[in-house]
């Protein structure tokens, strides 16, 4: 069902960009709803970041059409630009400038009635009270993302893209740094953002899956797993690298991967895994237990049937 106008945020449809005459993104649509965590999955070179950079007027789509804030992506970008806060990957603050120098400078390049008060404000939202004085080239990568997104918030946003903001950090800041994502939705922020981890695509509100230019599935995390018909076994026992090899190839059994201790085996039709799978589950020597579909599960899948667009 489409969402009423002043509902969605983001609705584009057709996007397609290149680059030497490789495709990156290819027919791309997708809607986003306001107030919502999005999260936007996908392997490296999947066209995620030149997604992002044509919903927020950095880069002009080749074809396709669209609204970002209700402003149309291709001929108003520098009204799209101003109310955006674009994460990038890469850390790009002033490592010679302190924590509060930096808040304060992006506040007087937004032109914030009182710059100091907003660094403030943004110092103790984010808990860097006792990091004030510190240089930012001396933080770790958890402070350091919480400062980049200290400085996105600053001018006061309505979207915000994240461009995989959590590469490189540990779990602890990750949790941390979630928490913070949510608070800002709850507050009425809409939040894109691209992630590779599992346990965060598990906290957007709505995923949207692209391998290399295409999008493949969006939806809730519950909705993209059920919509993927994926059958498991979840396998334990000895020899589980052995069964793997064996398993490859076989007609009815459409992914193998190993999960810790266990190994997981999903076909896209039950009646064709089970009689793939029968002699391995009957006279093997492990033990064989149905079990649900993961998100990786699905994306594992998802990533078999496509191909690299610049293989």
């Amino acid at each position: 069902m489409t969402a009423p106008a002043a509902d969605v945020v983001i609705d584009v449809e057709g996007l397609t960009k290149s680059f030497g005459g490789r495709p990156v993104v290819r027919n791309l649509s997708m809607q986003v709803r306001r107030g919502l965590i999005y999260g936007f999955l996908g392997p490296n070179g999947s066209g995620k970041t030149t997604t992002l950079r044509m919903l927020c007027g950095l880069l002009t789509p080749d074809s396709g059409h669209g609204t970002c804030l209700g402003y149309d992506i291709l001929t108003q970008s520098a009204e799209i630009k101003r109310h955006v806060g674009y994460m990038t990957q890469r850390f790009s603050l002033y490592a010679d400038l302190s924590i509060r120098e930096n808040l304060e400078f992006v506040a007087r390049v937004y032109n914030l009635e009182r710059p100091r008060a907003a660094a403030d404000a943004a110092i103790r939202r984010l808990g860097l009270e006792n990091r004030a004085g510190q240089l930012a080239g001396e933080l770790s990568g958890g402070w350091k993302q919480r400062l980049a997104l200290g400085a996105c918030i600053l001018p006061g946003p309505q979207l915000l893209l994240l461009d995989e903001p959590t590469a490189g950090v540990d779990p602890k800041a990750r949790r941390e740094f979630w928490d913070e994502i949510h608070a800002l939705a709850h507050q009425g922020m809409t939040v894109l953002v691209s992630t590779h981890y599992m346990d965060e695509a598990e906290r957007c509100h709505e995923i949207a899956y692209i391998a290399y230019g295409e999008l493949l599935a969006r939806g809730t995390v519950d909705a993209v797993i059920a919509d993927a018909h994926l059958a498991t076994y979840v396998v334990t026992g000895p020899g589980l690298a052995d069964l793997a090899e064996a398993l490859k190839g076989r007609e009815g059994v459409d992914m193998v991967a190993p999960f810790g201790t266990a190994l997981h085996v999903s076909g896209r039709d039950r009646a064709r895994l089970d009689a793939a799978t029968r002699d391995l589950r009957e006279g093997g020597a492990q033990r064989w237990a149905p079990g649900e579909p993961t998100l990786e599960d699905v994306f594992i899948d998802l990533m078999s049937r496509t191909k690299d667009n610049f293989a």
